[in-house]
C-alpha cells in the first residue's frame, strides 16, 4: 500500500522517495497528519505527486499541501518549481483550468451586532446584486480594444474606472497584474467566452461570504491588518471564468504537440508541457498572465459590487463603513521567481495548483504596509465551518518555494455528494448554525456541503505546526452566496 511507502519526517511531513516510480527526478514531500493520509492515498493524489516529480527541470521536491486531492495532471494542492537554467518546463496542468482562481478578504468597521437583524436583507441584496451561477453574465461588456487594456493592467483597469481604491491595488498579490500579458496570445474563442463575465462569481466552489471574526491568535499582527474579534469581514472566491478556462483548453492542445516536438516523455499526458526557453512556453505565459489579470480585475469588480450592496443595506456610505481590502491571493498560477537552493540563487517557474503564496516577513515583494508581518494568507473553509487568516513565513520561503495550502480540500466528489446528501437537511443544519445561504440552485449547495470537504482545522494545524504559515484570525460564515 502506498501509505506504507511514505517515510515519516515528523508529525506534519512525509517523504515520498524518488525510488517509488521510475523517472522521478526529485522526492515528493507531503504536508499532512497521519490521520489524513488515508484519504490522500484513496484519492490517488500521491500518484500525481510522483508523476509531477518526473517533469524535466524540477528542483527541490514535488510538494503536496494538506488540502491535496486529485486534479488534472497535477494534484490540487500541488506545488512544483522548474529551473530556467536546467531545461525546466511549464505545464498548464500545474496551473489549472481556472487560471488565477483566488480569494480576497475585505474588512469592515461593522460588528455582528449591527448586522444581525439585517442578515436576511443583506444576503438577499448580495444575491440579487452580484451575478452568480453557471454562465452568468455581468453588466460590463467591453469592446475588443478595451478588453485588451483590461487584460494588460488587471486591477488598475478597474481603478481607472472608479471601481478600486489605491490600497486595493497595493494589497493584491503582484499588485493585481502580471507583467508580460499579451492579449494577442489569446484566442478569439477565449475573448468570446469572457466578454460579458467580468464582475461575476461563477459556480462550483466559488462563493461570496459575509463573516464574523470569532478568534484572534496574534493580536499584534491582527491589529496591523485591521482585524479584531466581533468584526464583519467579506471573503470573495472566484477566478478567470470562461476566459481562463478557454486559455487553458487552447494551450493544452498546443502542449500535446509540443511534447512530441521536443521529445519529452511523461507518465501522464495531462502533464503536457513546454521547455521554458521555447516560444510555445513564452506564448502560454503571455496568455496565462492575461487570464490572471482578468481574474484579479474580476474579483475587484465583485468587491466593488459588494461595497455598494452593503452600503445600500446599512444606509451609510462606503467610506463610513470602512470597507478595505486586507489582501488578495492567487491559487492557480505559475510565476518566475528567485530562490536560493543548495547555496545558489536560481530562477524557477513555480507552479501553484490549489496553493497560496506565503512570503515571509521582510520580503521586498510585499507592500510596505505588510512587509514586517509577512504576506497575508487567506484560507477559506467550507460554507458551514470556519475560514482563516494567516501570514507567510521565512520557513515557507526556504522549504516550499513560499507556498502553503489554499483551502479545506475535497474528500467527496460532487457526484458522491449529490447521491448521499439531502439538501433540505443540509439547509436546516446550516440555519441552526445561524448561516444564511443563497444559491442559483440546490445542486450547487449539495455539491459544496461541508461533508464534502476535509476538516479545515486539521489543514490549518498542519501548515502552522509545520511552520510554513502563522495563524492570525478565525472567521465564521454568516451569509453565503453560491453560484
Amino acid at each position: 500500500m502506498m501509505q506504507n511507502i511514505l517515510k515519516k519526517i515528523d508529525d506534519y511531513r512525509f517523504l515520498l522517495p524518488r525510488t517509488y516510480q521510475p523517472g522521478m527526478r526529485v522526492n515528493g514531500l507531503i504536508y499532512s497528519k497521519e490521520k489524513m493520509l488515508s484519504d490522500i492515498v484513496m484519492d490517488k493524489a500521491l500518484e500525481q505527486v510522483a508523476n509531477v516529480a518526473t517533469l524535466p527541470g524540477i528542483v527541490g521536491y514535488s510538494l503536496a499541501m494538506p488540502d491535496i486531492h486529485w486534479g488534472y495532471g497535477f494534484p490540487i494542492g500541488g506545488v512544483a518549481a522548474t529551473s530556467f537554467d536546467h531545461d525546466g518546463v511549464i505545464s498548464p496542468g500545474g496551473v489549472g483550468f481556472d487560471i488565477n482562481c483566488g480569494v480576497r478578504l475585505m474588512r469592515t468597521d461593522l460588528t455582528y451586532a449591527e448586522i444581525h437583524d439585517k442578515k436576511e436583507t443583506l444576503v438577499n441584496t448580495l444575491f440579487n446584486d452580484v451575478p452568480s451561477g453557471v454562465g452568468s453574465s455581468g453588466e460590463i461588456v467591453l469592446s475588443r480594444n478595451e478588453f485588451k487594456k483590461m487584460l494588460i493592467s488587471g486591477v488598475r483597469w478597474a481603478a481607472s474606472r472608479g471601481m478600486a481604491e489605491p490600497l486595493d491595488v497595493l494589497h493584491c498579490e503582484e499588485e493585481g497584474s502580471l507583467e508580460g500579458a499579451d492579449p494577442d496570445a489569446v484566442s478569439d474563442k477565449a475573448f468570446a467566452r469572457g466578454k460579458d463575465q467580468l464582475g461575476t462569481l461563477g459556480s462550483g466552489n466559488h462563493f461570496l461570504e459575509v463573516q464574523e471574526v470569532v478568534e484572534v491568535f496574534d493580536a499584534a499582527v491582527a491589529a496591523a491588518l485591521g482585524i479584531h474579534v466581533g468584526q464583519i469581514t467579506v471573503m470573495i472566491h472566484s477566478g478567470s471564468r470562461g476566459f481562463g478556462h478557454q486559455v487553458c483548453e487552447d494551450y493544452l492542445i498546443v502542449m500535446q504537440k509540443v511534447v512530441q516536438k521536443y521529445g519529452i516523455r511523461l507518465p501522464d499526458r495531462q502533464l503536457a508541457c513546454a521547455p521554458l526557453a521555447s516560444p510555445e512556453a513564452a506564448r502560454y505565459f503571455a496568455a496565462m498572465n492575461a487570464a490572471a489579470n482578468y481574474a484579479w480585475c474580476n474579483r475587484q469588480i465583485l468587491m466593488h459590487l459588494v461595497r455598494e450592496s452593503i452600503a445600500k443595506v446599512m444606509g451609510k456610505s462606503r467610506q463610513a463603513l470602512g470597507m478595505h481590502l486586507v489582501y488578495d491571493v492567487a491559487h492557480n498560477i505559475a510565476k518566475k521567481e528567485t530562490y536560493v537552493l543548495d547555496g545558489k540563487k536560481i530562477q524557477v517557474c513555480v507552479h501553484r495548483k490549489g496553493a497560496t503564496r506565503a512570503l515571509g516577513e521582510g520580503n521586498p515583494l510585499l507592500p510596505d504596509t505588510y512587509r514586517s508581518l509577512g504576506q497575508p494568507v487567506i484560507i477559506p473553509g467550507d460554507m458551514g465551518t470556519a475560514s482563516y487568516l494567516l501570514v507567510g513565513t521565512k520557513k515557507a520561503e526556504a522549504e516550499t518555494f513560499s507556498s502553503t495550502c489554499h483551502g479545506a480540500g475535497r474528500v467527496m466528489s460532487r457526484s458522491a455528494a449529490l447521491r448521499t446528501i439531502d439538501s433540505h437537511r443540509l439547509l436546516a443544519e446550516l440555519e441552526k448554525k445561524d448561516i444564511q445561504v443563497r444559491a442559483a440552485g440546490k445542486k450547487t449547495i449539495v455539491e459544496e456541503a461541508p461533508q464534502a470537504y476535509k476538516n479545515i482545522d486539521d489543514v490549518i494545524d498542519v501548515v502552522t505546526k509545520a511552520g510554513i504559515s502563522r495563524k492570525i484570525a478565525k472567521m465564521r460564515p454568516l451569509c453565503v452566496i453560491k453560484g
